[in-house]
């Protein structure tokens, strides 16, 4: 098994290393987090360094790559620039959970996670850095650009397109055909039967504008 790290270690990082442990394909040799203390531990791994240590880490542990576990979008952008400026040839890998559907010619981008007894469908396109989230789904022929995400229990028709950045939170609704801009976030519950623009917050049922937003705008 390769060896790698996980940068990250709040809730998110622990689903994403209980889907890591059950792949079985790749030995977690600690965690990153520049908020937490090196030798304190989350989720029975121990925290071995910050971002800037890589460099080093990969020298001591033999690290042959790592997934950024960081449940906020632009947060997990940045923290990618970061590594790929001081490392640009670092492995990010993606991570599938076993009870996860995929459908034949899916295609992944690196650094996406797919979790729990989620389903995606034919010729669906998932970018690199993306969030499927438990008992989620995406149909066929639709489209997640980068760094974009899917809550819990949510659900994307057939032919739709996610933007950059944008997020689709705890049980939402995406009708077939639509699409939602760039850096947008569609709020828990929401019903989308229109398309939705860029940089706004919208909710409801059916999905309203509420109110402009700005990137990198905190919504986790």
């Amino acid at each position: 098994m390769l060896n790698i790290i996980v940068i990250g270690s709040s809730g998110h990082a622990k689903v994403v290393i209980d889907s890591i442990e059950k792949e079985n394909k790749y030995e977690i040799i600690g965690l990153l987090d520049r908020f937490k203390d090196v030798g304190s531990s989350s989720f029975g791994y121990k925290i071995i360094g910050k971002e800037e240590d890589l460099p080093n880490l990969i020298k001591l542990y033999k690290i042959e790559g790592g997934f950024i576990a960081i449940g906020d979008n632009f947060i997990r952008y940045t923290v990618y620039n970061k590594i790929s400026q001081n490392i640009p040839q670092f492995n990010f890998i993606k991570v599938i959970h076993p009870s996860a559907q995929i459908a034949r010619d899916v295609v992944i981008g690196k650094g996406t996670v797919i979790l729990a007894n989620t389903t995606i469908s034919s010729e669906a396109t998932v970018g690199n850095f993306c969030i499927i989230n438990n008992n989620s789904s995406l149909d066929h022929d639709s489209k997640m650009l980068d760094y974009s995400s899917l809550a819990p229990g949510s659900s994307i028709g057939g032919n739709a397109k996610i933007g950059l950045f944008t997020a689709v939170s705890l049980g939402a609704k995406v009708i077939h055909g639509i699409t939602i801009g760039d850096h947008t976030i569609i709020g828990s519950g929401s019903t989308v039967v229109k398309n939705i623009p860029k940089y706004v917050v919208a909710y409801g049922t059916p999905a309203k504008v509420i109110r402009g937003r700005f990137s990198g705008e905190k919504y986790l």
